[in-house]
């Protein structure tokens, strides 16, 4: 549901006028984020960033965020994590819209492979849109977080990205950190970043911000890390497969 009466969608083109930014015009993301601050104070620092890659045709991420394939998104071009200008059709390339082919995906939080093995996620990316469709194995009533076009996947937490940012069934933020392999602990300073960026940058005072740390293998070193603190739990995924035999003569 909408803050405003517009969506943040359209606010960004009504930002575009008020600034009067012009084909060609840099405007950095710090002159964004003051825009909306004064005008729009409501809207928090991470749904401005979502959309910001959603609305630029050369990021990546606006793959996780419902992309209008008729170019209805199509609205900046990212020069770096700090600069945009306006999308330029005549000359900028063809905007993303959809998953690249695997062998050719640059997406932010692509991998190689690990070294094969029956009871791992071949990709990351592959357990993340596996769990992000399956929350309510990690916990009943654990949802995708969701706010207008925007979701939970690959949310911006400054210039990094959140695997799954997710919501209990209090109303609390969980945040999710995924290892396709062997969960070491220097993972814990990651989450313990995102956890910190959330709770500062976009939970309201009474809602709680809690981690999670997901690997097909959790190491000892972070297990002994994690037990002097209960923000954080950890799970150990397990691949299971079954098979039905197809009757030929059918």
């Amino acid at each position: 549901m909408a803050l405003y009466e517009k969506s943040v969608k359209l606010l960004f083109r009504d930002m575009i006028k008020d600034l009067a930014i012009q084909k060609g015009d840099v405007i950095e993301r710090n002159k964004i984020n003051s825009w909306f601050k004064e005008k729009y104070p409501l809207i928090k620092p991470a749904t401005i960033s979502a959309h910001l890659f959603k609305l630029s045709i050369n990021a990546p991420s606006r793959i996780h965020y419902s992309v209008d394939p008729n170019g209805k998104d199509d609205l900046l071009f990212q020069i770096d994590s700090k600069k945009f200008r306006l999308y330029d059709h005549s000359s900028d390339p063809d905007p993303i819209y959809s998953k690249p082919e695997e062998d050719e995906e640059i997406t932010p939080k692509h991998k190689e492979p690990e070294e094969e093995n029956g009871n791992e996620f071949a990709y990351e990316k592959d357990l993340q849109n596996f769990l992000a469709k399956n929350l309510s194995l990690i916990e009943p009533g654990l949802s995708l977080y969701i706010e207008e076009e925007i979701s939970g996947i690959e949310f911006p937490v400054g210039n990094r990205f959140i695997d799954i940012l997710a919501i209990d069934i209090d109303k609390n933020y969980v945040v999710i950190e995924l290892k396709v392999s062997r969960g070491y602990d220097r993972v814990v300073g990651q989450i313990l970043r995102y956890m910190a960026w959330i709770r500062k940058n976009h939970a309201e005072e009474s809602q709680k911000v809690r981690g999670i740390i997901i690997a097909r293998e959790i190491s000892d070193d972070l297990l002994l890390a994690c037990s002097e603190t209960n923000s954080i739990g950890l799970f150990e995924y397990n691949l299971l497969v079954s098979l039905n035999k197809i009757d030929k003569n059918v």
